[in-house]
C-alpha cells in the first residue's frame, strides 16, 4: 500500500483553510471523524466546558491545523455547514447491485436537462469511489440541511450538520482509493447554489423569509424557478414514486397560488403535463394535482403586500 505523508495532508488541510473551509482530521484511509464521541470525552482542553463536536472543532485556524496533522496522516474533513457550502453528492451504485441503476452524475445531468438548466461549471472533485462533489455557496441567511435522495437517486447534499471529505484524501477501498485520491476535476471557485436546486431541497413548510418580501419581482423569480425544479422532479420520478412526488410537487407548490405569485391554471397544466410525462394517467395527475394544491393553498396564507 502506498502511504501518504503528513505533510501532503496537511498541505491540502492548509489549502482548504485557505479557501474559508473549516477543517476537522478522519481517521487515516477512512472517511469517518478521527475526534473522540461524547460518551468517551475526557472534557479537557476543546471540551473544557463540554463535549464539542467535530462541528465545532472545525477551524480554519492554521496553527491548529499544523498541530492536528503533525504527525498522523489523517483525511481531511470539511464542515459544510461552518464553510457556507453546500455540496451536492453524485454517487456510484454499489457494486452489488443488479438493478442497473443509473449513477448519480448521471441522474443529476438528466434533472438539469429536464428543468432546462445547463449542469452548474463550479468547484468539483471526485470521490474515491468514482463519484463527484459539487460545491456550492449556501444561500446568504438560509440555514439548509442535508437531504438524501431529494434530488433523485443516489444525490445527495451536505449542509448544515454535514461534512464531505476534502480533495487530497484516500481511503483503503475504491476504483482510485490509494494511487488516486479524492481529486480536483474543476477549480472553479463555488459558485452561489442556482435557485432552482434551492427550490428543490428548501423545506415544503412555509418560510418565514418567503412571506415578508416585498418585492414581486423577487418573489416571482423564485416561484418560476420552483416551478420548473419540481415538475422536472416529478418528469424524472421513478415508478412506484410518481403518484407521491406530483403529490409532494403540488403541496410545494400550492404556497406560490396562495400568495399570489404563480396563477393556479399554470401551475395545474405544468403539473399535469409533468405527471403525464412519467407516466400516469391523465385523471390521475388531475385528482393528484388538485388534492395537493387543494391541500397547501387551505394551509398557506395570503402574503401581505407591504
Amino acid at each position: 500500500m502506498t502511504h501518504h505523508a503528513p505533510s501532503a495532508l496537511l498541505s491540502a488541510a492548509l489549502q482548504a483553510a485557505e479557501r474559508g473551509w473549516h477543517v476537522f482530521p478522519l481517521r487515516p484511509a477512512d472517511k469517518r471523524p478521527a475526534l473522540h464521541g461524547d460518551a468517551v470525552c475526557p472534557l479537557i482542553g476543546d471540551c473544557a466546558g463540554g463535549h464539542r463536536k467535530w462541528e465545532d472543532r472545525a477551524t480554519i485556524d492554521p496553527d491548529r491545523i499544523r498541530r492536528a496533522w503533525a504527525d498522523r496522516p489523517f483525511n481531511i474533513g470539511i464542515a459544510t455547514g461552518p464553510s457556507g457550502l453546500v455540496v451536492v453528492d453524485l454517487d456510484m451504485p454499489k457494486q452489488k447491485s443488479s438493478t442497473g441503476t443509473p449513477c448519480g452524475v448521471t441522474t443529476f445531468h438528466a434533472l438539469c436537462e429536464r428543468a432546462g438548466q445547463a449542469v452548474p461549471t463550479t468547484y468539483r472533485t471526485r470521490t474515491a469511489s468514482g463519484g463527484h462533489h459539487l460545491y456550492f455557496t449556501a444561500p446568504p441567511g438560509v440555514r439548509m440541511a442535508n437531504s438524501a435522495g431529494r434530488l433523485g437517486k443516489l444525490i445527495d447534499t451536505r449542509a448544515h450538520g454535514g461534512y464531505v471529505v476534502a480533495a487530497g484524501s484516500f481511503t483503503a477501498t475504491g476504483p482510485y482509493s490509494v494511487t488516486d485520491p479524492y481529486t480536483v476535476t474543476d477549480p472553479t471557485p463555488p459558485v452561489p447554489l442556482p435557485d432552482w436546486l434551492y427550490a428543490l431541497l428548501a423545506p415544503r413548510q412555509p418560510s418565514r423569509s418567503l412571506v415578508a418580501v416585498p418585492s414581486s419581482s423577487k418573489a416571482s423569480r423564485y416561484a418560476a424557478a420552483a416551478l420548473r425544479a419540481e415538475t422536472a422532479t416529478v418528469r424524472a420520478a421513478p415508478q412506484g414514486e410518481r403518484d407521491w412526488t406530483l403529490l409532494s410537487a403540488a403541496r410545494a407548490l400550492g404556497r406560490f397560488i396562495a400568495w399570489g405569485d404563480l396563477p393556479r391554471s399554470v401551475v395545474e397544466e405544468a403539473l399535469q403535463e409533468a405527471g403525464a410525462s412519467a407516466g400516469l394517467s391523465a385523471r390521475q395527475c388531475h385528482s393528484t394535482v388538485r388534492s395537493g394544491l387543494n391541500w397547501s393553498i387551505a394551509r398557506n396564507p395570503q402574503r401581505r403586500t407591504a
